[in-house]
């Protein structure tokens, strides 16, 4: 078995810090696009078609960012200990599933991007939310997006300040609390533009202010999945 302290954490050097900046603008855009758009723009006249369009392209994307952190010094202790907590993060993904809001795989895509780095905390949060979807039958357009989320979780984790002893475990609480409501306000975001079409008081509205748009996006997300997201949380 492997120690951390054994391990070489995945150092950020140009071409990593380039290829996770350019999946994260990727996942910028394929989030947020939605506040940005006017009502006469083809982007709102093809809201729909978005998922599929970032379907295809995020998963390229993560697969570049995947090659270019294993160029710069993954060691195979390194790549066996990505697929060891990938692997660990898809056998307990399945043990929230029937209790509302309780995801346990969040806590080790926590620890691993403290512990590893955020180069492979991006890596291992994407990597096993694409693995847990295929054992829980939860392919689907939707999959993209939750593979840049749970890689930006783990890359937060990995970007924390390096203190120790018990400020650090408060800061990681702290931190997994905000991130995993974070975390379901983005997946929210994903589909909340064309969920409810037009006329209620959640209903994205193309063009209105960014103010009223997010006051809505907000709304939205704590009249339909706060709860599930506060156990996340916890």
């Amino acid at each position: 078995m492997f120690v951390v302290s054994q391990l070489h954490v995945v150092p950020l050097h140009r071409r990593t810090v380039a290829a996770l900046s350019a999946v994260s603008l990727v996942g910028v855009i394929a989030f947020f696009w939605p506040f940005f758009v006017s009502p006469q723009s083809v982007a709102a006249d093809h809201a729909t078609d978005a998922p599929w369009f970032f379907a295809i392209l995020l998963p390229l994307v993560v697969g570049v960012l995947l090659a270019e952190i294993s160029d710069d010094g993954l060691d195979a202790k390194g790549v066996a200990m990505l697929a060891v907590l990938a692997a660990v993060a898809t056998a307990v993904r399945p043990l929230g599933a029937g209790v509302a809001g309780l995801e346990p795989m969040f806590v080790i895509l926590l620890l691993g991007g403290r512990a590893l780095g955020p180069a492979f905390g991006f890596a291992l949060g994407s990597l096993s939310m694409f693995t847990s979807a295929l054992l829980t039958a939860g392919v689907g357009p939707w999959l993209p997006f939750q593979m840049v989320a749970a890689g930006w979780f783990a890359m937060g984790a990995g970007l924390l300040p390096q203190i120790r002893g018990k400020a650090e475990i408060a800061m990681l609480m702290a931190y997994g609390a905000v991130a995993s409501l974070a975390y379901g306000f983005l997946m929210n975001l994903s589909f909340w533009p064309w969920a409810l079409g037009d006329g209620s008081e959640l209903s994205f509205v193309p063009g209105a202010p960014l103010s009223e748009n997010l006051a809505r996006w907000f709304a939205f997300n704590v009249a339909t999945s706060l709860g599930w997201d506060i156990p996340r949380a916890v």
